[in-house]
Parts: C-alpha cells; sequence; structure tokens
C-alpha cells in the first residue's frame, strides 16, 4: 500500500466524532467497533468524541458540531444508508459509502441483482415467503442458505437440507428482517477482502469447525482459523481480488468496505455480500488482514481518515 504522511493527516482533521451502537441487532458489535476506533483516535491525537447513537442523535451532532463524522454503526439505521442521509442533510462530512452505495450494498437482493446484470458471479436464490412450497425449494436447490435480506454479522442465516428446517429457520430469519431470501448452499472456502478505495488489504481464509463462519465463529469461538495469505494460486488470487474490485465498485463505493466470497469445489468465485462498514474490533477481518501487512490498528485509521479527507 502507499505510504502516508502522519503529521500532514492529522493537521488536516478537526474535531472527529464517532457514532457507534444506535439499535440494529448489531448494536453490541457496534459499540465494540466504535469504542476501539475512539481509543484508537485519542491514542493518535485526535479531537475525537463519541455519541451513542439514539433518537437524540440529531441534537447530539448539533452539540458537538464535528468536522467529520466516523460511521461505525453495524446493521440497521447505520449500515444502510439512513445515518448517512441525515448526515447529508446536516452538511456533515462522513466515512464510508453514500446514501445509494450503502443502501444498495445493506440489500443483498438488490445488490446480487446487480452483480448479475454485471456478469459478476453470485450463487443463484429467490425470495422465501409464508406461502412458500419448502419441499418444492429443497428440491429445486438441494442444500439452502436462509439469509434476512438487510443485516449483517451472519445473525439470522442458517444452513438447511430438508424442508422442515427450511421453514422453522425463515421463521427465525424474519425476526431480524420483513424480507427472506433462501440461497442455493456454495460448498467450498469463504474468503473476505477489504476495499479502501483503490488499494485492497491481503485476503483472508476463513476456516471453522462449525457449518459456516456464523456469528460465534466470528467473534467468540477461539478456534477459528484466519489464514494469510490464503492458500490460493497466484492466477486465483488475482481473479479473486478482480472480482472483489468489480462489486466494490459496481455498487458506488467509498471508503473502507469488506467483500466476502465464496469457492465453490468447481473452483470458481462465487459473491456473498458486501460490507460497507466493516467491523472494527481485535476479531475482525480488516484489522487482521491489515496487521499482516505491517498496518497496525492506529496505521489503518490513519488510511482510512486520509481516505476521506482526499475528497
Amino acid at each position: 500500500m502507499k505510504p502516508i504522511n502522519k503529521e500532514k493527516i492529522l493537521a488536516k482533521l478537526g474535531h472527529v466524532a464517532v457514532l457507534k451502537g444506535g439499535a440494529s441487532p448489531e448494536r453490541e458489535i457496534s459499540l465494540i467497533s466504535g469504542s476501539a476506533v475512539f481509543n484508537g483516535l485519542k491514542r493518535l491525537g485526535v479531537n475525537a468524541s463519541v455519541i451513542d447513537v439514539g433518537n437524540d442523535v440529531i441534537e447530539q451532532l448539533k452539540a458537538a458540531k464535528p468536522d467529520l463524522v466516523v460511521i461505525m454503526l453495524h446493521g440497521e439505521g447505520g449500515e444502510d444508508g439512513v445515518i448517512q442521509g441525515l448526515l447529508e442533510v446536516m452538511e456533515l462530512p462522513y466515512t464510508g459509502s453514500g446514501v445509494l452505495a450503502s443502501s444498495i450494498a445493506m440489500d443483498k437482493v438488490k445488490s446480487k441483482l446487480l452483480w448479475q446484470r454485471l456478469g459478476l458471479s453470485t450463487a443463484d436464490f429467490e425470495f422465501a415467503n409464508e406461502s412458500s412450497c419448502w419441499q418444492e425449494l429443497i428440491n429445486r436447490y438441494g442444500k439452502l442458505v436462509v439469509k434476512p435480506v438487510s443485516g449483517g454479522s451472519s445473525l439470522g442465516i442458517a444452513i438447511v437440507d430438508n424442508a422442515v428446517d427450511l421453514e422453522k429457520h425463515y421463521w427465525k430469519a424474519l425476526e431480524f428482517d420483513a424480507e427472506v431470501i433462501v440461497e442455493k448452499f456454495i460448498e467450498g472456502v469463504e474468503y473476505s477482502t477489504g476495499v479502501l478505495g483503490s488499494e485492497l488489504f491481503p485476503t483472508i481464509q476463513l476456516e471453522t469447525n462449525r457449518e459456516f463462519f456464523d456469528f460465534e465463529a466470528k467473534y467468540t469461538d477461539e478456534d477459528s482459523r484466519i489464514i494469510c495469505p490464503p492458500e490460493l494460486s497466484e492466477e486465483k488470487l488475482t481473479e479473486l481480488e478482480i472480482l472483489v474490485k468489480r462489486a466494490y465498485d459496481s455498487l458506488g463505493c467509498k471508503g473502507l468496505a469488506r467483500v466476502d466470497v465464496m469457492q465453490g469445489i468447481d473452483g470458481e468465485f462465487y459473491l456473498l455480500e458486501l460490507n460497507t462498514i466493516p467491523g472494527m474490533t481485535e476479531h475482525s477481518f480488516v484489522p487482521m488482514a491489515a496487521k499482516h501487512i505491517g498496518i497496525n490498528f492506529d496505521e489503518l485509521l490513519l488510511r482510512i481518515l486520509d481516505s476521506e479527507t482526499q475528497h
């Protein structure tokens, strides 16, 4: 990655406000991410404050009068364009993708439809509803992944191979979102790549003893394995990175994002989803990947801030 000038970046910054918390099911992870970012900014000597986002967020922002807002809200209300729209109206600069890119990325259906239209590979899927014929879906796809249309941290996701479990997990997924999709299960290896503007962080390979890299595998399991660099040939890694960058560019993303991809047993890559506000906890993938190329947490923050002061 290109070298950066710490003093030059810090000289451009005024008061930076970190937004964390919110009311989504991912609130607890957001609190940890937000606190980690705030503490890192303080270590760097940045004039920073932190806001636990609630119904009074407008009043808190007016009182803080920040020159830049760092959004560390995961899930609904923070990653879906809502807070971005508010900040646009208040004329407050903020980190990450804008309203439209955030909204599309948060909606797995809209992002997948766009990728399909552009010829970017992603697993076949369809909406599920209470009138769905569960056995027919199993007959058509075999093994399925049940997913809330919006949301992150693998909350509400389940892998099923029979009609009884499919119906049960459809209703469970509805606890996290009003719409649910079923997606053809891709057997293979999962990868995750961080993107910051025109630059990519090293891809990491994810391994777990669980059926897939679920919430516990991401945040609590001690035996989850992060392999970096991934066990891919140079040719396949290049292919993966091109797919990741095209996915990021196609949604009009800015700043930091993370793209999750499966490689099937056929060797082909399939886009899973794009996260416009990746986690910044000690278990989070982007900080882990950055560490593999000698970029510690505080330098990662500097690079994120530098990308925002460039536009």
